[in-house]
């Protein structure tokens, strides 16, 4: 930095508002200092100014499992609005284990990252307590709710309402689900039957439990093994809600190994707009639940708490939209 302020005949502070952009420099004297910081190749020292600042750059990010596509592009999505902001994103991978969730809030890792976004699986509302940490904290996803730190998440019981509704536009009355958990009362899968029998009632078609397809994780082979289920048990269906996309890709492609025509004779809607559901065949109608709005959010809020916002916990809803494509239109 003397140097550059030397060859640019101007001060070092000069040079750091510069490189700052900060609106103090009069024009003529910003295009010697940034001529003079090409012409020596000068970059900033952002170890050295993170230091200065008690900061590291580098936000945590806490997940589930990468092997679920969906959580994979959270991460991708997350790292891309971080990285607009001039941070860095480490990854943990949980398991959706408490014992590794619990870990991750308490780990020396949090000694390298300004601030930690956290999607549990196995902590729940009971430990809401756990979450009031000496750092920047936002939580993802379902689990945990009403707790002392910003929350981004999506409207779970929105979007399945919407893709019942959906299929219920087009005329269908025997709507399988799959992955539904039983006994469940907090969590991704509670939340969407709780939309989707809302829809059913607004629509006064019965509910008849017979049609909810258990898959306790959210895998293809667990969707395709519940589709078999209810195939086997001789439950009738005309349509199928995939509480997650990729147990409806699973279930997808017993109808397939069945011959039984999609979308001709049953509908088959997921949730989570994977890329893949794009190329599935028939493409796969899916419920966006604005992956790409979480991410922005999620990592703008933390990155506040780290600059020292003071302000009460927030809740942000992400918008949703259902994408209807072939698998729902004969």
């Amino acid at each position: 930095m003397h140097q550059v302020a030397e060859r640019a005949g101007v001060s070092i502070k000069t040079v750091s508002n510069v490189v700052n952009d900060l609106p103090l420099v009069r024009p003529e004297t910003r295009a010697r200092v940034e001529e003079a910081i090409a012409a020596l190749g000068y970059r900033v020292n952002v170890s050295a100014r993170n230091l200065r600042r008690g900061r590291t750059g580098l936000i945590g990010l806490a997940l589930p499992e990468l092997s679920l596509p969906y959580f994979a592009e959270l991460a991708d999505s997350v790292m891309e609005a971080a990285s607009a902001r001039g941070t860095t994103v480490l990854i943990e991978q949980t398991g959706a284990e408490r014992a590794r969730e619990l870990a991750v809030l308490n780990s020396d890792h949090r000694l390298l990252t300004d601030g930690l976004l956290f999607s549990p699986l196995a902590l729940g509302q009971d430990d809401v307590e756990l979450l009031r940490v000496p750092y920047a904290l936002v939580l993802l996803g379902e689990r945990i709710f009403h707790g002392p730190v910003d929350h981004v998440t999506m409207a779970n019981v929105d979007g399945a309402r919407a893709a019942t509704e959906h299929l219920l536009a087009r005329g269908r009355r025997r709507i399988a689900v799959v992955g539904h958990h039983p006994g469940e009362t907090v969590g991704s899968a509670a939340l969407r039957v709780q939309g989707y029998r809302a829809a059913l009632e607004a629509a006064g078609v019965p509910f008849d439990e017979r049609l909810l397809g258990e898959a306790q994780q959210w895998h293809r082979n667990t969707g395709a093994d519940a589709m078999r289920a209810l195939l086997e048990d001789g439950v009738r269906f005309d349509a199928v809600f995939g509480l997650n996309d990729a147990v409806a890709l699973g279930a997808l492609h017993v109808l397939h190994e069945r011959r039984v025509a999609v979308p001709e004779e049953v509908l088959v809607v997921g949730f989570d707009a994977v890329q893949e559901t794009a190329y599935s065949s028939p493409p796969l109608s899916t419920v966006d639940p604005g992956r790409e709005d979480i991410a922005r959010t999620a990592v703008g809020l933390l990155l506040e708490r780290v600059a020292g916002a003071d302000v009460p916990p927030r809740l942000v809803v992400a918008p949703h939209r259902v994408l209807v494509r072939e698998s729902t239109t004969p």
